[in-house]
């Protein structure tokens, strides 16, 4: 059986957990709540990082890795990473583009959390720099994103949703009308409301 590590308020678990979903039915998996900053001791011994979504079978974190139709998690359709041509780089591009979406919040985020003394708001200032030329370009692109489901549609609905969550006053929807709606659409997928952070 596969054991799968993650979180609830992680965007990178939220990710692998929708792809999950989206992929239809899938083998027995085991679903594991830790809390990776805990340094949970079960976690560490599979993962001396600490860092979820982890699988134990595959000893992965990357949610590509874990989910790749070439693995042999590869079950079921839709294949949401396309095998080849313009759809699949536009695919990995979305989800590279997504994931520096969230690696720059949680930057912020944790730079937060940190004495007020020792904050740097030049960094906090280059960090939601990445985040907005990134949500532009998404605005940019909403007229290509096509009906198939890919990787790309999944980070970047993720991103978006963790922007919500974490950043709630972070207002990305004001000036990307096009990417609102299409946000609008697509958290309302049974994948998207099964995995809503709490």
């Amino acid at each position: 059986m596969l054991k799968l590590f993650f979180a609830s308020p992680s965007p990178y678990a939220r990710k692998v957990r929708v792809l999950i979903a989206e992929k239809g039915p899938t083998p027995s998996i085991e679903m594991i709540v830790r809390a990776p900053f805990e340094k949970p001791a079960d976690l560490v011994a599979l993962n001396p990082l600490s860092k979820i979504p982890w699988s134990q079978t595959t000893a992965k974190s990357s949610s590509i890795a874990l989910l790749s139709p070439n693995t042999s998690m590869g079950w079921g359709v839709p294949k949401l990473i396309p095998a080849e041509g313009r759809a699949r780089w536009d695919a990995l591009r979305r989800q590279a583009l997504a994931d520096g979406i969230l690696d720059a919040g949680v930057s912020i985020l944790l730079e937060g959390r940190r004495p007020e003394g020792e904050r740097s708001s030049g960094w906090v200032q280059r960090q939601t720099e990445v985040i907005v030329r990134a949500l532009d370009t998404c605005e940019g692109e909403i007229g290509s994103f096509g009906e198939v489901l890919t990787i790309g549609h999944v980070a970047v609905g993720c991103a978006l949703g963790w922007l919500d969550f974490r950043m709630p006053t972070h207002d990305w929807r004001g000036m990307r009308p096009k990417l609102s709606a299409w946000f609008g659409q697509f958290e309302r997928r049974p994948s998207m409301i099964a995995t809503k952070p709490e």
